[in-house]
Order: C-alpha cells, then structure tokens, then sequence
C-alpha cells in the first residue's frame, strides 16, 4: 500500500526533509519516562525539563544526532546495598526531541532532580538576493579555412 505524502506537490520543491522528520518524529519512544516539561521561556527560547530524580550528572548524557536532540540516562545498581523492599528500579532511558533547522541549545543543567535543556532560536537573517538574467547565448559560427582543391586520381600517377 503506498502512502500518500504530504509534500507530493510540484510546487513544493526540496521540502523531502520535511518528510523525512516527521517519520522519524512518529518512530519516537512512546514510553512516557522520564516525563517532561516543554515551555516557552521568549518568543525565540524554549526549555524542556525532565524528571529524573536519582540520576546523576554522571548518569546523564545530552548529544544531537542530525537534527534529533538525545537525552540518555542510565543508573547503574549498587551491589553492596541489601533492600528489604525496592520500589524504586535502577533504569535507562533516552528520550528523542526533533529540532527544527535553525534550532540550537544553549545549555543544560541539573537542579533537584530536574535536567533542564534550553534551546534558542537565532533571529533570522534577510537574506535578499537577486538573480540574473542573461539573454539568448550568442551563435557561434563554426570557421572553416580555405577548402582543399578536389584531387585526380591521374594526379597520383607517376610522371612518364
């Protein structure tokens, strides 16, 4: 069964990324840990904030793949700790965020069991930019020299 694309238009020239991104933004974990916070700190900012009470910096890894924004995180268990009772799993994660062209992070930090990320916008530069147009090329007239004069075969003969 083929799937109908979005930017299957002819007037949406070079948008295949576009496409590209939102398959990779449907494959994304539906797993809801750690939960998280999206807000928007400015007209340009943006600040996501997971929960990830018991993990250390040590725990905790931001990369950017492509244009995916990966947030890992993975507790090791302590093996001389003896539980009587253990609700709390030592675990592993990676949340995916995609960013939009443009988008970078500032930074990142962790408070109270809170690994905030802060991401910017940069103002757009106007770019104007204008093309030109060239007219018809010229013709090029192909040159030819002074044609050879037809030869006889009795020219070849031998004089006698």
């Amino acid at each position: 069964m083929s799937r109908l694309s979005l930017f299957n238009s002819p007037l949406l020239l070079g948008f295949e990324h576009f496409e590209r991104t939102l398959d990779r933004v449907n494959k994304v974990s539906a797993d809801g840990y750690p939960p998280y916070n999206v807000e928007q700190l400015g007209e340009n900012e943006l600040r996501i904030t997971l929960a990830v009470a018991g993990f250390t910096m040590a725990d905790l890894g931001i990369t950017i793949e492509d244009s995916q924004l990966v947030i890992r995180g993975k507790q090791s268990d302590d093996g001389q700790r003896v539980y009587l009772h253990r609700g709390i799993a030592a675990r592993q994660f990676q949340r995916s965020f995609v960013l939009a062209e443009g988008i970078e992070v500032r930074g990142a930090w962790l408070e109270n069991g809170l690994l905030h990320v802060d991401l910017v916008r940069p103002a757009p530069e106007v770019r104007v930019r204008s093309v030109p147009i060239r007219g018809p090329e010229p013709r090029v007239e192909a040159k030819t020299g002074p044609r050879p004069l037809p030869t006889r075969a009795s020219d070849n003969s031998a004089p006698g």
